[in-house]
């Protein structure tokens, strides 16, 4: 639809949203109240299996932050 001035739009969109909120009325009685998916859904098994080893992070990662470092050693 073409709106010519601001005052049609306004009662253009005003009848658009009395239509949509009569459309959901009616179908509110024919199927009910919105309702959640429920946890049904939700419940699914768990990995059975897990890493039988350590990660990089645990170990590899931290082996030279054992080291003292005095003013000789260090290069600037």
């Amino acid at each position: 639809m073409k709106c010519n001035n601001m005052r049609e739009l306004l009662a253009y969109s005003a009848e658009k949203q009395k239509k949509r909120a009569h459309d959901h009325y009616e179908m509110v009685k024919i199927y009910g109240e919105c309702k959640g998916m429920g946890n049904r859904r939700y419940k699914i098994p768990q990995k059975a299996t897990f890493a039988k080893f350590k990660k990089f992070t645990y170990n590899a990662m931290w082996r030279g932050n054992d080291e003292k470092y005095d003013l000789k050693t260090v290069k600037l």
